[in-house]
């Protein structure tokens, strides 16, 4: 288990083993809770900050690591209109011992569970110069109207079973999923607690960014840690963790989510906010 999170899920730098996701592996092996996602997604912020990093300043893109294989399938959500896919229409190897408990008829293949299988089988651009030349002029040019996924999960028809839906009758039922998502924090990168990794630090996840994606509606980003901590502040102790994971503010405080509705819309304080910063 320490093998499979270093080489396929945090996609470490190392060609051979490491001791780095021993402490992880264990806890998860003898039924631990552990927040897995808190720290993939930390590991994509912080890949895609030494990515920019680098780019700005002109330089190569090196082998930094990270889950590319998760940016890769984010990308296939947002870009299957524009490529032609459809996520409902995949298919995925099947265990023949899942037919009897969903109802269906004997097969080698099922349709996705969820987004993420749907995405994970699709079948790329390979060596396709179509579809090469069409992220070449998306990135230039823009997605057209008609291609654009402001909400690329939407699953209204619940054709995926395994789809979080934060507007349905399971709302109270998945509440702390959903504080966790609508709440900004400092994730973490790197502290898997085996006392050898180094620069280990900390992203911030500012949910007001993906308000499209839960249907919210899209808000200017609320920046709650501006003047009360460093960006990206190499930790030191884990007193010192604790200390900045606590800053943000608690939103079950303030926070009725029974009178949320869907909207779509674009305020005009965003509008000011992004001709200043585009």
């Amino acid at each position: 288990m320490n093998m499979w999170l270093d080489k396929f899920v945090f996609c470490g730098r190392s060609a051979g083993p490491t001791s780095v996701y021993l402490s992880a592996a264990e806890r998860l092996a003898s039924g631990g809770r552990f927040p897995l996602g808190r720290y993939l997604l930390g590991s994509v912020y912080h890949l895609l900050h030494q990515v920019a990093k680098k780019l700005l300043l002109g330089q190569s893109i090196s082998n930094l690591g990270g889950p590319w294989w998760f940016v890769n399938m984010w990308l296939s959500v947002h870009m299957h209109k524009r490529l032609g896919f459809d996520l409902f229409a995949q298919r995925f190897p099947r265990d023949i011992a899942e037919d009897h408990e969903l109802g269906e008829e004997e097969s080698a293949t099922r349709s996705p569970l969820n987004y993420g299988e749907a995405a994970i089988v699709l079948p790329g651009t390979g060596g396709n110069e179509d579809q090469v030349s069409r992220f070449f002029q998306t990135l230039y040019e823009g997605l057209a109207k008609d291609q654009r996924a402001w909400m690329p999960y939407e699953d209204s028809e619940t054709r995926f079973p395994l789809t979080f839906h934060p507007f349905d009758n399971a709302l109270n039922k998945d509440h702390d999923l959903m504080m966790a998502i609508i709440s900004s924090r400092a994730i973490p990168v790197k502290f898997f607690g085996s006392g050898k990794a180094s620069n280990l630090t900390y992203e911030f996840y500012n949910p007001s960014a993906l308000a499209r994606q839960l249907a919210f509606g899209q808000l200017s980003i609320a920046l709650c840690y501006a003047d009360v901590v460093k960006p990206r502040e190499t930790i030191t102790s884990g007193l010192e963790w604790i200390r900045i994971a606590q800053l943000p503010p608690n939103a079950d405080t303030d926070v009725d989510l029974s009178a949320w509705i869907p909207a779509l819309f674009i305020t005009q304080a965003y509008k000011q906010w992004w001709e200043e910063w585009k």
